[in-house]
């Protein structure tokens, strides 16, 4: 396959993680490898590099509008950002040790069990939820403006959502992912957190803990540039599309359609992780 065809088929197919991830706050990144990988037949390193970098380009490109909707949380994506950067780096020191098809069996399994949860849930933001004493100091709460209302929330078990940060870093350093997915179901299942602020503020995140994991893998010499640029100019595209569509959509839709990626996300890394191509 000449060159031009393959940046042009992967420039598309990075158009398209971009926009579901900018939409869903996964993340470019969870597509884009296993796309690069399955279809194109790029080595899994190469994949796992250049979907760092998208993971990085998903993040500045949606942050930015979703900071000036009003929809991310910096001051809860800053706290819990230091979790997820710090498991980040854990991750990618331990990627050489730790088995990586036994992490993302069980990544997998409990990314079915997260789409089944997610969704149970019937409303968006939890009003009435009591408010918590360390969420008070750190004044771990906001507004956000719907159509028909302003709703105003406050974080709740900030120290579980910590933790579960962290455990998206490793997840993301370990693998290569932005783990969005488990991001926003920390933000939104365990915090309550209205649906659009988590899918938002994980977003803004994402793009700092894809940096913590890129060094290493920049370091090592995964990132690839001929792979690489197409991918993150395609995922920039995509993910300015979907911050645009973002305030415009139903969250009942939102969550089908998270619920639906995390399935399917879910189900590719099983069979990844069983096949030992992971």
């Amino acid at each position: 396959m000449p060159a031009y065809e393959f940046a042009l088929i992967v420039f598309f197919i990075s158009t398209t993680a971009g926009l579901v991830g900018s939409l869903t706050g996964l993340g470019g990144g969870v597509i884009v490898t296993p796309a690069l990988t399955l279809l194109l037949g790029v080595d899994i390193r190469y994949a796992i590099g250049a979907s760092l970098v998208s993971v990085i380009a998903t993040s500045s490109g949606a942050a930015a509008a979703y900071v000036r909707d009003g929809l991310s949380n910096i001051r809860i994506g800053m706290f819990l950002e230091l979790a997820t950067t710090v498991g980040a780096i854990c991750g990618a020191l331990l990627a050489s040790k730790i088995p990586t098809p036994v992490l993302a069996v069980i990544f997998g399994l409990v990314l079915l069990h997260s789409s089944w949860q997610t969704m149970q849930i019937r409303r968006d933001a939890i009003a009435d939820r009591e408010a918590n004493a360390l969420a008070t100091r750190l004044k771990l709460g906001g507004i956000y403006v719907t159509r028909a209302e302003t709703v105003s929330y406050s974080a709740g078990h900030p120290g579980a959502g910590f933790g579960l940060m962290y455990i998206a870093g490793l997840l993301s350093g370990l693998l290569g992912i932005g783990s969005g997915a488990l991001k926003v179901i920390a933000m939104d299942r365990v915090m309550g957190i209205p649906f659009k602020v988590s899918t938002a503020t994980s977003s803004f995140m994402i793009g700092v803990t894809g940096v913590a994991s890129a060094a290493i893998y920049l370091k090592r010499g995964y990132i690839h540039p001929v792979i690489a640029l197409p991918v993150m100019m395609g995922v920039l595209c995509g993910s300015m599309v979907g911050a645009r569509l973002l305030p415009r959509l139903p969250v009942k839709t939102l969550r089908r359609l998270f619920a639906g990626i995390v399935a399917v996300i879910a189900v590719q890394m099983i069979y990844e992780g069983i096949k030992g191509r992971l």
